[in-house]
C-alpha cells in the first residue's frame, strides 16, 4: 500500500476512543514525517497517551484510522486492526520493564532472540546498540545492577534493537530525579537522532518537550490545541491555555480594537477605571471586536526605573527573587500582578516604584 501522504510516515485520521461514557480523544489528527521526533504535551488525562496506545495497537479505537509507512494499522470501519505484535513498533515505558534475572545483554537480546535470529547477528546488533546508549561496559551485569538512569538506557536498546519502524515513548523519564532527567533528555534526543527511528513521545514536562522535539503537539480534553515546532507553540501560541501551560505568561483579558497588515494590531484592556490599548501581534482567526488575551511572557516585560516614553504601566514591586541569572519579580499594577524576569544588575526589591514596557513584537492577542 501506498500512504496518502507522501510527506508523512505517521497518519492519525479523526481518531476517537471512548471509555464509557468518557470520550478520551476527540477526533484526533496528525501526521508526522519519517525521522521526526514528535511530542505529545498536555496534563493528566488529556488524551496523550491514549492517543499512544491506540497507535501502538493497545487500545482499540472506535472512529478514526491510523497508518504508518503507507501500512494500515487500525480502521475500524473497514474491520481492520493488526495486532500489537505485528506493528514493529519499539516502546519504551515510565517503567523500565526490564527483566531482573537477566544480564543487559539478555535483555537487550530478547527481542532478536523471540524473532529467531541467527546467534552471531543477535550479538554483533546488541554490542552495536550497547556503545549506542553508553552501557557496552554493562552487558555481563544483572539489571538490578544498574542505576536508574541505566536501566532506562537498557530498555531504551532493547526497544531500538531490533530496528523497529516507529519508537513510542510514554512518559520514560518521570521516574528519575531531576539531574538525570535533564542529561536523559539530552540522550535520548541525541540516540534518535543517531538511529533515525520515527518516534512520538508522551509527556506532561514542557521542557522534555522543548528541548527534544522537533515538534510538539499540546492535547487538552481530548483534542490537539496546537501543532508546530517548540519555538512556534512557545513564541505564537495561538490560546490562552497554551500559552499558561508551556512556560509562563502574564494574561490579561481583552478586546481586539484594531486589526492590521502583517498579524498586527491592538487590544484595549480594561485596568484601573481606564481602557488601555496596547499594539501586539495578532492570533490567526482573530477579528476586530472579539475577546481575546493578553498574553506576555515574564523576559519579554522590560521593567524601568524611569518612564522612558511615557507610554510604560506604572507599577510596585511585591517580590524580587535572586536566582543567580536573573531576578523574578512580581509587579502590581491596579488589580493586576505582573511576573516578570529582570537582570540582577537592576537591583530591584520590593517596594520599590517600577515602569514595565511592553513591546509590540512580543505581545500577543491569542484566543481565550
Amino acid at each position: 500500500m501506498t500512504a496518502t501522504n507522501a510527506a508523512a510516515y505517521v497518519e492519525v485520521q479523526g481518531l476517537v476512543k471512548w471509555f464509557g461514557a468518557d470520550r478520551a480523544v476527540d477526533d484526533v489528527s496528525f501526521n508526522v514525517s519519517k525521522g521526526n521526533f514528535v511530542t505529545l504535551l498536555g496534563p493528566s488525562g488529556c488524551g496523550k497517551t491514549t492517543t499512544l496506545m491506540s497507535i501502538a495497537g493497545l487500545h482499540s479505537i472506535d472512529a478514526g484510522q491510523i497508518r504508518v509507512g503507507g501500512m494500515i494499522y487500525t480502521a475500524p470501519k473497514n474491520g481492520i486492526f493488526m495486532p500489537p505484535e505485528k506493528r514493529d513498533i519499539g516502546m519504551v515505558f515510565q517503567s523500565y520493564a526490564i527483566w531482573p534475572h537477566m544480564t543487559v545483554a539478555q535483555n537487550v537480546a530478547y527481542p532478536l532472540e523471540i524473532r529467531g535470529m541467527p546467534q552471531p547477528e543477535i550479538d554483533s546488533r546488541v554490542a552495536d546498540v550497547l556503545r549506542l546508549v553508553g552501557l557496552a561496559e554493562m552487558a555481563a551485569k544483572l539489571a538490578t545492577q544498574l542505576s536508574g538512569g541505566q536501566q532506562q538506557r537498557a530498555a531504551l536498546a532493547r526497544a531500538i534493537v531490533s530496528r523497529p519502524r516507529l519508537l513510542l515513548f510514554d512518559e520514560p523519564l518521570s521516574n528519575l530525579d531531576l539531574k538525570l532527567r535533564e542529561q536523559m533528555r539530552v540522550e535520548l534526543k541525541r540516540i534518535q537522532n543517531e538511529v533515525g527511528i520515527t518516534s512520538i513521545y508522551v509527556t506532561h514536562d514542557q521542557a522534555e518537550a522543548l528541548v527534544m522535539s522537533d515538534e510538539i503537539i499540546v492535547m487538552s480534553k481530548g483534542r490537539i490545541q496546537q501543532r508546530g515546532t517548540p519555538h512556534e507553540i512557545y513564541a505564537r501560541p495561538v490560546n490562552a491555555y497554551v500559552s499558561n501551560f508551556i512556560g509562563v505568561a502574564n494574561l490579561l483579558k481583552g478586546r481586539i480594537v484594531a486589526v492590521n497588515g502583517g498579524g498586527r494590531g491592538k487590544i484595549e484592556i480594561a485596568q484601573n477605571g481606564k481602557q488601555l490599548q496596547f499594539p501586539c501581534l495578532i492570533a490567526a482567526g482573530i477579528r476586530a471586536g472579539d475577546e481575546a488575551v493578553l498574553s506576555v511572557r515574564p523576559e519579554n516585560v522590560q521593567a524601568r526605573r524611569d518612564n522612558g516614553d511615557g507610554r510604560c504601566l506604572e507599577g510596585e514591586v511585591l517580590q524580587a527573587i535572586f536566582l543567580g541569572n536573573c531576578v523574578d519579580c512580581r509587579v502590581r499594577w491596579g488589580d493586576f500582578e505582573w511576573k516578570v524576569l529582570t537582570h540582577p544588575r537592576g537591583r530591584l526589591s520590593k517596594g520599590d516604584k517600577v515602569y514595565l514596557h511592553l513591546d509590540p513584537e512580543h505581545t500577543l492577542a491569542v484566543q481565550p
